[in-house]
């Protein structure tokens, strides 16, 4: 698969968006979901990784990261919005076959969620396991996203 655009990347997650499991519906109202070529250094450094990992490749296919709010603030908490960060290049470097990309895009959106609102590893064993994890026709149409974008 060649690379897309980034107007169709974010094409991608947003229908991804659109077609997550109701469990995350109650939690979206702030979230603000963002599209990015690649993580920067800055962002792979806070993270913990180190110049020897960065150098080898190591980088994220995602990130959520929590609105952090001063403490006399706290009664506004709802309102501020977190953001979901989702990286198209490591996605497209690893994944280069489109069915699996598009899974895979998926697969992401919903780890980074599952992680913010307290999911553990072992419960999303079971997710990250399922080979297709969309409901009927939608990966057909994402694959028809990156289809219309040659």
């Amino acid at each position: 698969m060649k690379r897309i655009r980034m107007k169709t990347f974010g094409r991608i997650v947003a229908r991804v968006m659109e077609t997550l499991p109701e469990t995350f519906v109650p939690y979206l109202d702030n979230v603000v979901v963002d599209v990015e070529p690649e993580p920067d250094y800055e962002t792979l450094k806070n993270l913990g990784l180190s110049d020897q990992e960065i150098d080898e490749g190591e980088t994220l296919f995602g990130l959520f990261v929590p609105m952090s709010i001063p403490a006399e603030d706290l009664s506004e908490a709802e309102d501020v919005p977190h953001r979901l960060i989702i990286y198209k290049r490591p996605l497209e470097d690893e994944f280069p076959e489109r069915r699996r990309f598009v899974t895979e895009v998926r697969k992401t959106v919903i780890h980074e969620l599952a992680h913010h609102f307290g999911w553990t590893d072992e419960e999303l064993e079971k997710f990250d396991d399922t080979t297709d994890p969309f409901r009927d026709g939608l990966i057909d149409e994402l694959e028809a996203l990156i289809d219309a974008d040659r």
